[in-house]
């Protein structure tokens, strides 16, 4: 039996990890091309997907009266051919590029979203600079284009968080106001709608004057400049004005609407009103506090009303902007959102008033306020990793108004927030008698239970 030789192994030392690196929100370079065309640029090194993002001016509350959708279909019509190319050898374009072009269009305007990899920005940019400068906007694609919206509207009114939603915003904002009624019209609006409305609207309100693009990514050894000039610098339009901006008024007097489901098993709810935007001084308070109110399955309304009472899979606080203004207003959604079982409906409300009365008198934790420091701010390096995510973030901070450096800024003042802060923020928020209440259930159910609580008037609207 031979000897076994075991071979020498070269054992090198466990490599040691690094001191950490200071994270900061990326700040963009802004220039303005000779159209007009205001840009913002981000270079990101290693993110070879690039995202642009285009922010046209056009808000719901330019469309005409009785046309309410029309923006969404003209976003929606932007990918649906040029004067060079016809929809569906826009759509080859794109595929060939390895690209991805959405459209939506909200209360601030229309925005347009590209993804392409860096090695074919250049096609990518000439066709949504095509897009932008020169849509078709067919008969036959927007006649298609109001048939796939009208087709959608009815899942819409099915969808209890989609009416909730949409009840919510009827019962909070004067009937004449735009952001009472629906963001993608009704279906009396909606099928008014044709390719004449679609060319007047673009014509009015689409130009680059009045637009913004946001371009992150890896541009290393890319000219930029080059590439613009080519493409969306050589989209032209008159230099038109910036729309104004409505202001936005609320009543939120303490009631509850039931949109009645006969039969519902579950009920729906969004409890809402109306508060200052990121513009004011309460913001980054205001997130930590809403946060630790009901941001995630640790927030306190899901230790009451899902790990205690089993009432609930999860229950949900936030604020979404709805409008800002250059001079530094505007107004946010505050919002209370889940679902319940009908019979718990009654019982689970009250413990959630419960948390509202009690949460001035016994305050956040500083555990509390540390959680969500630490799953907004910490977590902040994450989320921003990819270049769509910054690019969506610095597009929000231009369709708000808001500086270049804001969501550097907010992550400081957040980390500068005390408990008892955050506390004064969110009590503000969500006054216990100064909330809307929306249910989407069994009104014979649920509607004597809810109003011997005393949270407000009740009505039965159907649904």
């Amino acid at each position: 039996m031979s000897d076994v030789i075991t071979p020498a192994m070269d054992l090198h030392p466990q490599p040691a990890g690094g001191a950490p690196r200071p994270w900061a929100f990326p700040a963009p370079e802004r220039t303005t091309l000779d159209n007009g065309l205001t840009v913002l640029t981000c270079h990101r090194p290693g993110q070879q997907v690039v995202a642009v993002e285009v922010l046209l001016d056009s808000p719901l509350d330019t469309e005409p009266e009785g046309l309410d959708g029309l923006a969404t279909i003209m976003a929606r019509a932007f990918s649906e051919g040029t004067d060079r190319d016809s929809a569906e050898e826009f759509a080859a374009e794109l595929e060939r590029c390895g690209a991805t072009l959405d459209a939506f269009a909200d209360h601030p305007g229309v925005r347009l979203s590209l993804e392409v990899p860096v090695s074919r920005l250049e096609k990518a940019l000439g066709l949504l600079a095509d897009a932008l400068r020169a849509p078709a906007f067919a008969e036959a694609e927007i006649e298609r284009l109001v048939r796939n919206r009208l087709d959608e509207i009815p899942h819409e009114q099915a969808n209890p968080a989609r009416r909730a939603a949409k009840e919510l915003s009827r019962q909070l904002f004067p009937a004449g106001s735009r952001v009472s009624r629906p963001r993608q019209g009704t279906e009396e609006t909606v099928e008014r709608i044709d390719a004449a409305a679609v060319r007047a609207f673009y014509e009015r309100h689409v130009r680059p004057a009045t637009a913004t693009a946001v371009i992150v990514g890896d541009l290393e050894g890319t000219d930029l400049g080059a590439l613009l000039a080519g493409s969306l610098g050589a989209w032209q339009g008159d230099a038109g004005q910036p729309n104004p901006v409505p202001p936005v008024t609320a009543d939120d007097t303490g009631r509850v609407v039931i949109v009645d489901r006969p039969g519902a098993v579950q009920t729906q709810l969004l409890i809402g009103r109306v508060g200052p935007d990121r513009h004011d001084r309460v913001w980054p308070a205001q997130v930590l506090g809403t946060y630790s109110l009901g941001g995630t399955l640790t927030s306190r309304l899901d230790r009451v009303l899902r790990e205690e009472k089993g009432y609930t899979y999860g229950v949900r606080s936030f604020a979404q902007v709805l409008r800002s203004t250059p001079e530094g207003t505007g107004a946010a959604m505050l919002a209370i959102s889940g679902s319940v079982d009908t019979e718990s409906t009654g019982p689970a409300l009250d413990d959630l008033w419960k948390v509202l009365r009690t949460l001035a008198a016994e305050g956040l934790t500083d555990a509390e306020l540390d959680t969500a420091v630490q799953n907004l701010v910490g977590v902040a390096p994450l989320k921003y990793e990819t270049a769509a995510a910054v690019a969506s973030t610095l597009a929000d901070q231009v369709e708000q108004h808001l500086p270049d450096d804001f969501q550097a800024r907010l992550y400081r003042m957040m980390t500068e927030t005390g408990a008892t802060e955050a506390t004064a923020a969110v009590v503000s928020a969500f006054p216990a008698d100064r909330l809307v209440t929306v249910l989407v259930g069994d009104a014979s159910r649920i509607a004597e239970p809810v109003r011997a609580l005393g949270i407000g008037e009740v009505s039965v609207v159907t649904g």
